[in-house]
């Protein structure tokens, strides 16, 4: 219910997380963290997506400018201003979705025009997250101890001052959430670790493990 998911948000806050993903892909939750994080607090970043829409069980991609651009001012009427993280959120071919559609160059007009702060890239491969090292401000990537295909790629982002938002850090929760946050975290390339749940006594246990290894890498 909203009541719960408004209890959920109010204890991640008090947890001490500051950053949220969603996307117009995730049913309605981009309404619902818009209403639950009404008013905004100010040291919180959410990102959100462009290109997939996924509607009666099937997903649909767009990635012309004109479905672009009004999919970033949807976006920004669900969760508000400022436009914090907008990705491209892209399937399987995600190379070709960069070199082949409108999506690149319209994310990088709209951040030129103030209309979004940041962009990046939500992709499937390590090629196509080091074309977006060119452009983007942050990628997403899968990264795990059972897939360590972007390693490289996570070095290089560091090297180009992109940032490197972690996703299926516990390989669709097939890892313990301990041991996972400590592998995923415990990289010093890495600036976040975006993970899913509907238990806030999991999510605070989440917390504590990765307020651990940022102590570590600050000692």
């Amino acid at each position: 219910s909203d009541e719960q998911v408004n209890a959920l948000v109010r204890g991640l806050l008090d947890a001490g997380v500051t950053y949220f993903d969603t996307a117009p892909a995730y049913g309605v939750s981009e309404e619902r963290l818009g209403r639950a994080l009404s008013p905004r607090p100010a040291q919180v970043v959410i990102s959100t997506k462009v290109g997939e829409v996924f509607e009666n069980g099937v997903s649909e991609y767009r990635f012309d400018a004109a479905h672009v651009r009004a999919s970033v001012a949807t976006r920004a009427a669900r969760l508000g201003a400022p436009r914090d993280i907008v990705l491209i959120h892209a399937p399987a071919d995600d190379v070709a979705v960069l070199a082949e559609s409108e999506a690149v160059a319209s994310l990088v007009a709209l951040r030129a025009e103030g209309l979004i702060r940041a962009i990046g890239l939500s992709g499937k491969t390590p090629r196509a997250a080091e074309l977006a090292l060119d452009w983007a401000d942050a990628i997403m990537i899968e990264y795990h101890s059972r897939d360590r295909s972007h390693e490289d790629v996570i070095a290089a982002a560091r090297r180009a001052d992109v940032g490197v938002i972690v996703k299926k850090g516990l390989a669709s929760g097939e890892l313990p959430a301990d041991e996972a946050i400590r592998f995923v975290l415990s990289n010093p390339d890495v600036d976040s670790l975006v993970i899913g749940g509907l238990s806030l006594e999991h999510f605070a246990a989440n917390a504590e493990v990765a307020a651990e290894v940022a102590q570590s890498k600050r000692c």
